[in-house]
């Protein structure tokens, strides 16, 4: 079978993810329970153990509630795709380099 030349969503490491943001802001899964207005938790723990996503629009308000793009929350599988991930980050990190330091961009751009 030909390598994956499109992103697809890495399940688990989306799921551990959501949990790390979700703890790194201070929130249980009972606090995402009630701001989504949810009867159980059920639908946050499938998020976090990788078992399903979240629905765009329940994506769209976790990544506001966790204070961070749609893109930090989802994980990518697939060379190609980490591949210019990353480039774009080293790219976004080089944008804020001072003329003074511009030898360096390049250096940074192979990390």
């Amino acid at each position: 079978m030909p390598a994956c030349r499109y992103p697809v969503i890495d399940l688990p490491a989306t799921g551990e993810n959501i949990t790390r943001l979700r703890l790194s802001r201070g929130l249980t899964v009972r606090d995402l329970q009630h701001f989504f207005g949810f009867d159980a938790p059920q639908a946050i723990y499938k998020w976090q153990r990788g078992q399903a996503l979240p629905s765009v629009d329940n994506l769209f308000a976790l990544s506001a509630l966790l204070g961070v793009p749609i893109d930090d929350i989802l994980v990518g599988s697939g060379t190609d795709y980490q591949q210019h991930k990353t480039e774009q980050q080293a790219i976004a990190c080089c944008s804020a380099v001072s003329s003074e330091d511009k030898r360096y961009q390049n250096f940074i751009l192979f990390l």
